[in-house]
């Protein structure tokens, strides 16, 4: 199928290694192998079936183990690029167990059809998981270097209120490093424009930011639209900024009960809980563009 269906957008899960994807989770069944840059399946009879699929696409093992690591020239990643037309596609480098990193790239990207490329996509989920760790954890990084499942970063009040543990600390900490994006950054991939939970609107002059939030689903615009997987939902209001600021020159007007965060190339909002029928989110603020020294 993967030969002739000339898929735009692959997203895989379950079992998997550095040289194989296993597709049955709790079932027998046939297996991806790579070798030599190299892609092919074997069935549950051992046949060998090549696999040649070059047209361009996606490659989103959202919850595979390992896909990511590249320890040499028989590694899957070098195999989906050159065997079955990765042109971009993220990878745990370590085998996964918390996920946030990886299925937040459905959230952001599929969910989200047409608002984000693929890599505008891993940089929003990846700056989703730092804002979380600092709102949740902010001592997160000052803890014992043992490593994220040794680390014993302290649970805030906060955290405990919306029902995060040590576990989650933890988790973020251990998806926050391990995630490689691979391809060309500047490929304009996104998905065709579809249905969205809400609308955002951006609008720049003399120095005046306005953004606004407009829900489009009633009360059920910031509920998860599909939690299957590992940690899905609850992902916060991303809009990157058509220019670099100075963020030591923003000056919040209006909307600083939504807790933004402006950074220098982008804006977030943490997702409101409810989504009053009739209610538009808005955020006015003021900033200096960067001069080339900071850019």
């Amino acid at each position: 199928m993967l030969n002739v269906y000339k898929a735009d957008l692959f997203v895989t899960s379950g079992h998997a290694t550095q040289r194989d994807w296993q597709i049955g989770y709790r079932y027998r069944s046939g297996q991806f192998r790579s070798g030599g840059g190299k892609l092919w399946g074997v069935d549950t009879a051992g046949r060998r079936l090549p696999i040649e699929s070059p047209n361009p696409k996606v490659y989103l093992p959202v919850g595979n183990c390992l896909m990511g690591h590249i320890d040499g020239p028989d590694a899957m990643a070098l195999a989906f690029i050159e065997s079955a037309g990765a042109y971009q596609m993220i990878g745990y480098t370590v085998p996964t167990w918390y996920g946030y990193a990886g299925w937040g790239m459905l959230d952001y990207f599929v969910e989200q059809p047409g608002r984000f490329t693929a890599a505008e996509a891993f940089y929003a989920n990846g700056q989703a998981l730092r804002h979380r760790l600092a709102t949740y954890f902010p001592d997160a990084d000052r803890g014992d270097k043992s490593g994220a499942r040794g680390s014993r970063p302290s649970v805030t009040n906060r955290a405990r209120e919306a029902g995060l543990t040590l576990q989650d600390a933890r988790g973020l900490l251990f998806d926050r490093d391990c995630v490689a994006f691979y391809g060309d950054p500047a490929w304009q991939t996104r998905m065709a424009p579809g249905p969205l939970a809400w609308e955002q609107l951006l609008e720049v002059e003399n120095g005046e930011y306005r953004f606004q939030v407009q829900p489009l689903r009633g009360e059920q615009s910031f509920q998860p639209i599909n939690r299957n997987g590992s940690q899905r939902g609850g992902r916060p209001i991303v809009q990157l900024l058509p220019q670099r600021i100075d963020v030591r020159s923003v000056r919040i007007v209006a909307g600083g009960d939504l807790e933004p965060l402006v950074a220098d190339d982008f804006l977030l909002l943490p997702l409101p809980r409810q989504a009053p029928i009739g209610k538009t989110y808005r955020l006015y603020f003021r900033a200096k563009l960067a001069s080339s020294d900071h850019r």
